[in-house]
């Protein structure tokens, strides 16, 4: 079967032309809409604006408000968050591409940006010349949130709830050093990462690997995503760990700045690395 991607021009499909109609209106017009004015002023028929809107309630992108016997409709903040998650992850890719590669160049070590999608880390940004190791980390790949320096930097300031969904979902790595871990053991290990204002895996998830990473904030002061250098453990000890904390720490100050992040909404663990 084919998969769409050669071939000619497909049809638009008529039902999504209309459906991306009606949600562009509710979120465009300055007031709550009735039925009646949306279908009007998207001219879609007023049974099939109905079928629209009740679906966009069902899947949380539309709400009304009852009055007497008028509906009017408006959009939610649903729409907001799925925005917010796609900007963290396209906007990252950018977002600090010469301090990346400086810190890298630095170290030696590849420099990557990591986010939180469901309970893994999706990295989207890497920083790496030619004549480095080349691990295996790459935009796109996915990894255990809990066996990451970059998912355990982002977890330990996620709220309560947030966190609640995730712990069910902990994994034990394939490294020599890794452990079974609680939901216990690993809020412990969470409350250390947010004192220290980094996080830090030692060959947990596979043998000889070891990362660091720090998190940053968003304009809210949500945290976005985390910012990590990822090395051999034989080499990132010592004065070569301590400057890459410093450096990863450092960046998550740069990228929360350039995210909108007040420095007063930072904790002020990321100061002091």
């Amino acid at each position: 079967m084919s998969d769409g991607g050669s071939g000619g021009e497909r049809p638009a499909s008529t039902g999504v032309d209309r459906t991306l109609t009606v949600l562009e209106q509710l979120v465009t017009a300055e007031e709550d809409l009735t039925l009646t004015a949306l279908a009007k002023v998207t001219r879609i028929p007023l049974a099939t604006c109905a079928s629209i809107v009740y679906t966009l309630e069902h899947r949380g992108y539309a709400t009304r408000r009852v009055i007497g016997r008028s509906h009017f409709w408006r959009p939610t903040l649903r729409l907001y968050s799925l925005a917010s998650r796609l900007v963290r992850k396209v906007d990252l890719s950018q977002i600090a591409t010469v301090e990346m590669r400086a810190l890298g160049e630095e170290l030696g070590m590849p420099v990557h940006i990591g986010v939180l999608d469901g309970a893994s880390v999706v990295y989207v940004a890497k920083a790496a010349t030619p004549g480095f190791i080349q691990f295996d980390t790459y935009p796109g790949k996915v990894a255990p949130f809990d066996l990451t320096a970059l998912g355990r930097a982002i977890a330990a300031h996620l709220s309560d709830g947030e966190l609640a969904v995730l712990l069910p979902q902990l994994r034990t790595g394939q490294g020599p050093r890794a452990r079974g871990s609680s939901p216990k053991a690993f809020k412990e290990l969470l409350e250390r990462v947010r004192a220290d204002g980094y996080a830090i895996e030692d060959e947990e998830e596979q043998a000889e690997i070891s990362c660091v990473a720090a998190p940053f904030f968003d304009a809210e002061g949500r945290v976005a995503g985390s910012v990590g250098v990822t090395g051999f453990a034989r080499d990132l000890v010592g004065d070569k760990r301590a400057a890459a904390l410093a450096g990863v720490v450092r960046l998550g100050v740069v990228i929360s700045q350039r995210l909108g992040c007040r420095t007063g909404a930072l904790p002020s663990e990321l100061a002091e690395p």
